[in-house]
């Protein structure tokens, strides 16, 4: 049997969880030696708040031609 592991990273506009929404998503595979990777980023509907901007690096400019996370969601399954 293989093991499987999965690394997995999301950075948001901010802090608050009921308003708001994903900026960024990474994500790693690890199974039976192989490695598949993901990564994303989204444009969202709220601005990005400077104290996440500060932590991430991620700012509206970089994602202003990206497309929105409900988008490209089903490719996250």
């Amino acid at each position: 049997m293989s093991k499987i592991m999965i690394a997995f990273d999301v950075e948001t506009t901010g802090r608050n969880p009921d308003t708001d929404q994903i900026v960024e998503l990474s994500m790693c595979l690890y199974e039976g030696g192989k490695e598949e990777t993901y990564y994303q980023l989204f444009k969202p509907d709220v601005p990005i708040a400077k104290g996440a901007e500060a932590v991430h690096g991620i700012s509206m400019a970089d994602v202003a031609d990206k497309p929105s996370f409900g988008e490209k969601a089903d490719e996250v399954e």
